[in-house]
C-alpha cells in the first residue's frame, strides 16, 4: 500500500461503477467544439440529433457508422466514410479523460479489499478500450451495454449483473451520475448512490464501510 492510500473496507457489498462522469470527466468545451465544427453544425441543431439515438447504440442496435449516418440525417447532412471516422474520433476522445479523484477511490476500495464491477451504457467500440484501460485492474468484471443488448435503467441490467457477479441485488452498490438510473438500480433492492461530485461519493462509502464495521 503506498502512502496516498486511505483503504476502504466494505464487506459483503460489491460496488458497481458507471462510467460516463463518474470515473470519467464530462466532455470539455474544447472537445464539444471539435464535434460541432467536424459536424459542421450549431448547438442548437447537434445535440438533439446527437443524444436521438444514443440509446440504440448503447443498446448495441445500431453501429458505429449507422448510428453518425442517422446523425447527419437528422442535420439534413451525408456524411462521407472519412467524415464519419473523424466524427466517432474526436466523439470518442472526449469520453476517454477521467475524474481524478473518483479513480483514487477504486484504488482506496482495492487497498480496503472491496470488491468492484462495472456498468456502461455505451457502444461495443468502447468495450476493448475499457478492458485494456490501467483501471480495468480494480474490476471484477466489466458490463458494457451493447455487448447486453439493455440499457439502464432497465432493472434487468442489474439483475444480469448481479448474477454473473455471484449476488444478491441487496449486495450490490450501484454508483451513477443520472438518478433514473440509480432508480431503476434501487427497484431490485440495490443500493444506489446518486455521483455529484467525489467528495459526496466518499462520504458515501465510508458509511458504508462505518455501518459494516458497527
Amino acid at each position: 500500500m503506498n502512502a496516498a492510500q486511505h483503504p476502504i473496507d466494505i464487506p459483503g457489498r460489491v460496488i458497481v461503477f458507471d462510467y460516463g462522469e463518474v470515473l470519467s470527466m464530462s466532455q470539455s468545451e474544447h472537445d464539444k467544439a471539435g464535434i460541432l465544427g467536424t459536424a459542421g453544425a450549431t448547438a442548437a441543431e447537434f445535440w438533439p440529433a446527437y443524444w436521438k439515438h444514443r440509446e440504440e447504440l448503447d443498446r448495441g442496435t445500431l453501429t458505429a457508422t449507422e448510428y453518425w449516418t442517422l446523425v447527419g440525417g437528422e442535420l439534413g447532412r451525408e456524411f462521407g466514410p472519412a467524415h464519419l471516422q473523424r466524427l466517432w474520433a474526436i466523439d470518442f476522445r472526449s469520453w476517454i479523460s477521467v475524474e481524478p479523484g473518483s479513480i483514487d477511490i477504486l484504488d482506496d476500495l482495492e487497498a480496503g479489499g472491496t470488491r468492484m464491477a462495472f456498468l456502461s451504457n455505451t457502444g461495443v467500440d468502447f468495450g476493448e478500450a475499457f478492458r485494456r484501460a490501467p483501471f480495468a485492474r480494480y474490476f471484477e468484471q466489466m458490463f458494457i451495454s451493447a455487448e447486453l443488448g439493455m440499457v439502464k435503467p432497465d432493472p434487468e441490467i442489474y439483475r444480469h449483473v448481479a448474477r454473473e457477479l455471484g449476488i444478491e441485488p441487496a449486495e450490490m452498490v450501484f454508483i451513477d451520475n443520472k438518478a433514473e438510473n440509480v432508480a431503476g438500480a434501487e427497484s431490485i433492492g440495490v443500493t444506489g448512490h446518486v455521483f455529484t461530485g467525489v467528495a459526496s461519493l466518499r462520504s458515501f462509502l465510508l458509511s458504508l464501510a462505518a455501518d459494516a464495521a458497527a
